[in-house]
């Protein structure tokens, strides 16, 4: 059984596709009306990368306790990995899109790494297959 869907929770939905879409490259899968269990006003919204594999929900953060995990939905750690085709260019790319480098590339047996921290705190590997040669 793959893995679909995972959920990154987020404080808004439009600036979070911008985000993924422009800075990422990922496609937008899915953003259809919907309503919470209660009946409230919400939206559906998936992207993913390259067409296949597991697709992203983003998801409005809903209620203080949402709110509050906005970022940290991975106690501190790296939670989501991204394998890229040119680290630097998208390194470049997402810097200018306002995130952090927390940690600079670096060269591992298995090709080059490193880690930045997303407009909501998240933290991502970029890992690129070329290795230090």
């Amino acid at each position: 059984m793959p893995l679909a869907l995972v959920t990154l929770i987020v404080d808004d939905y439009d600036p979070a596709i911008a985000f993924f879409t422009e800075a990422l490259g990922f496609s937008l899968v899915e953003d259809s009306p919907s309503a919470t269990t209660d009946g409230r006003p919400k939206r559906w919204v998936v992207v993913q990368h390259g067409g296949s594999g597991a697709g992203i929900v983003l998801a409005r953060a809903d209620g203080t306790d949402q709110e509050q995990a906005i970022g940290r939905q991975f106690a501190g750690r790296v939670g989501l990995f991204l394998r890229v085709d040119e680290l630097d260019l998208t390194l470049a790319r997402l810097v200018e899109a306002g995130c952090d480098v927390v940690r600079p590339v670096r060269h591992e047996p298995y090709g080059r790494v490193c880690v930045v921290r997303d407009p909501w705190g998240n933290l991502w590997d970029l890992l690129s297959d070329t290795p230090d040669h």
